[in-house]
């Protein structure tokens, strides 16, 4: 019989997955997400639909309990070019078509976005949904090949991102926000240009990020506040030679010039 989480020595797996090796997790993550979301009013989000669980582009962070019966949290990173559009494309789009090709400037590099952070109540407080899930999101994303990350934050979330080296992206929106998911809330575009050497990022959060890439697989005891946390890392991504960047940056460029945006380009050419 599962044991809840003990709030003495709470012990936790964080993994990394594609989401489609394991529809049975995702399913567990979508629960967990939808129900933070309808505890805060929210029923409508992009990022929260199910088409990302056969979208080969997207890779789940996942929070659970060893016996991977419970899930405490998770995260995701989206690729650009996968079959969907980035989920700040989904949100903004009708509010500003630039969004497009704002995004379609860094695919051509490799990039992605940070979505569907959540933690559960029964984990609040020790730092899942924030900086833990973050710097794992920003670490894999070197290993799946990326070169750039673009999050949409709430309020709350913005200075955790500008720790791990995002900057807020003033060209789109009403100097880079949105009122989104709902009128009474306010969402801020943020991108994150230097996955590789992490220079934007703070000294204690540059560090930690690099710790992980470097050990993918640990057990670490993570500290947030005076409170303390057994994290199993298993960041090393199964089935990874099956993923191919460059098919991804190809799939993005001819979803690109089937927009507004990419016709008006190469009608200039």
């Amino acid at each position: 019989m599962h044991q809840g989480l003990s709030k003495e020595n709470p012990v936790v797996r964080l993994r990394v997955f594609r989401a489609i090796d394991d529809p049975a997790t995702c399913e567990l993550f979508l629960e967990g997400h939808t129900q933070v979301l309808t505890n805060i009013g929210v029923t409508k989000v992009t990022s929260s639909k199910h088409e990302w669980t056969s979208n080969p582009a997207a890779f789940v962070i996942i929070v659970e309990s060893l016996d991977a019966k419970r899930v405490y949290g998770g995260a995701r990173v989206h690729v650009a070019g996968g079959t969907e559009p980035l989920p700040i494309e989904q949100a903004t789009a009708a509010m500003d078509p630039s969004v497009v090709e704002l995004v379609w400037r860094y695919a051509q590099h490799g990039t992605g976005e940070i979505c569907g952070l959540w933690n559960s109540r029964e984990i609040a407080g020790y730092g899942i949904g924030s900086i833990f899930l973050t710097r794992a999101a920003v670490a894999i994303s070197s290993q799946i090949g990326l070169t750039s990350l673009f999050a949409l934050c709430a309020p709350y979330t913005v200075a955790m991102a500008e720790s791990v080296g995002y900057h807020k992206e003033p060209g789109i929106g009403n100097n880079g926000t949105f009122y989104y998911p709902k009128m009474d809330l306010l969402a801020t575009a943020m991108l994150h240009e230097d996955i590789g050497t992490l220079s934007t990022a703070n000294h204690e959060e540059r560090e930690a990020i690099l710790r992980l890439r470097k050990n993918l697989n640990m057990v670490r005891i993570e500290v947030l506040r005076k409170k303390s946390i057994e994290i199993h890392y298993e960041l090393d991504i199964r089935n990874l030679h099956e993923w191919n960047l460059a098919d991804t940056i190809a799939n993005a460029r001819r979803n690109y010039y089937e927009t507004e945006w990419g016709e008006m380009r190469l009608n200039l050419l």
